[in-house]
């Protein structure tokens, strides 16, 4: 069946991604008008998600350490529903198959907030398309990829993504260049255990309960051969004691044939806060025989908000990892070494990140040095109709603390 979408964009690499950067694309495009149809196309994928995680409480498989979900999520779009406007709708529902009762004792996302065991559904895409010459609108309930809009995204770790009712338009009006202008109302957040259902204002206004948007502008320009550059601007007003919130983030990604080279960084800026966020990342790879091997950096000051999703717990740097967003938002210089191979039917992913400065004195005192293993299989079977993944994490918070061990599987079946 078809899966494509009238407004196309290049999502992110997931976040357990690993090996080197892939080869300069655009980040964003902006479709061809197509033939006028009034054919529906239908998919969806289900869902079998289990993880565990033990910190020196009981062993790695105890059912109190465990969480799981089953899911299913259908959907249904139509390039040309009339007059040339496309629709498209995605509902999302989560159980637990009765895992709750012996293997696992919580979940990874709930479906509603009225069930213990998080079991319920949501709408969690409902949006309009239309297109005019080089320019493309989508407005309703979407995802947001993070090469798109890297402050407010859909995150890919968990069961299901989190989305965003917002308006987007793209135009590619200009030559080697794609404007993106963006407007966003709502989203639901994608945590631990979150529920999906529950969509609020990105930024409410306390006094008369009225929704805030925050405003975003993305340009992209790939004038130089094998070079693609990104700006992202954002603005939301009064969101903090009266003041506004502005964020400016850069990209630019290089492929210069031997190795890929990326560099990015920005400034979180409000009046309200002492002081501004500051951060800058870089991102080498090369391929090395089979390998495919890469080494990023981030640093992130101590000040203001740092760097950080509000759809989510991830980051948009180059040093995420499974589980490393609460030491690389903020106050850190991180290393981050990974390599990838395409062995055993799959690809076998390995990650190594270290804190080299870390002064958050948050957690038992300052300068701790926090690391992470990732460990990753993922292969797709079943005429590649099913993805499968396998992690092993081992977290060390470099404090009196035990490590953290955490196994993650899941299997999702495409249809």
């Amino acid at each position: 069946m078809k899966k494509t979408l009238l407004l196309s964009v290049v999502a992110s690499t997931m976040i357990m991604a690993g090996g080197s950067i892939a080869p300069v694309e655009p980040v964003v495009e902006t479709p061809a008008p197509v033939a006028a149809t009034s054919a529906w196309d239908f998919s969806g994928q289900a869902v079998v998600y289990y993880q565990t995680a033990e910190s020196g409480e009981g062993s790695l498989f105890d059912q109190e350490n465990a969480r799981a979900n089953a899911g299913v999520q259908l959907r249904a779009v139509n390039k040309d529903l009339y007059a040339g406007i496309g629709a498209g709708v995605e509902v999302s529902g989560l159980a637990t198959l009765g895992l709750q009762e012996d293997v696992v004792s919580g979940i990874m996302q709930a479906g509603s907030g009225s069930d213990a065991v998080g079991r319920g559904g949501w709408i969690s895409q409902a949006y309009l398309t239309y297109a005019a010459g080089n320019t493309s609108f989508k407005m309703g309930r979407q995802e947001l990829p993070k090469a798109l809009s890297p402050f407010a995204f859909s995150e890919s770790w968990n069961v299901f993504k989190n989305t965003f009712d917002a308006g987007l338009v793209v135009n590619s009006d200009i030559p080697d260049t794609t404007l993106v202008g963006a407007v966003v109302f709502k989203g639901n957040f994608n945590g631990l255990a979150t529920d999906m259902s529950s969509f609020s204002s990105i930024n409410p206004d306390g006094e008369t309960g009225d929704d805030t948007p925050v405003y975003m502008v993305t340009a992209v320009n790939k004038s130089v051969s094998d070079l693609a550059l990104t700006g992202t601007y954002y603005y939301t007003s009064e969101i903090a004691a009266g003041e506004d919130l502005n964020i400016f983030w850069a990209d630019a990604k290089y492929n210069a044939g031997i190795a890929t080279v990326a560099l990015q960084g920005g400034t979180v800026m409000c009046d309200a806060l002492a002081d501004d966020t500051t951060a800058f990342g870089a991102k080498v790879g090369a391929k090395l025989g089979m390998v495919n091997a890469s080494v990023a950096f981030s640093s992130v000051d101590e000040k203001g908000l740092g760097v950080f999703n509000v759809g989510g717990v991830k980051t948009p740097l180059y040093t995420q990892m499974v589980l490393n967003q609460g030491v690389i938002k903020s106050d850190a210089d991180y290393v981050k070494v990974g390599a990838s191979a395409n062995v055993l039917g799959g690809t076998v992913i390995a990650n190594y990140g270290y804190a080299v400065a870390n002064n958050d004195d948050i957690v038992d005192g300052a300068d701790n040095n926090p690391a992470e293993l990732d460990l990753i299989y993922k292969t797709k079977v079943f005429n590649g109709s099913t993805t499968l993944l396998a992690a092993y994490v081992m977290v060390d918070p470099d404090t009196d603390a035990d490590n953290t061990n955490v196994i993650r599987v899941w299997g999702r079946y495409n249809f």
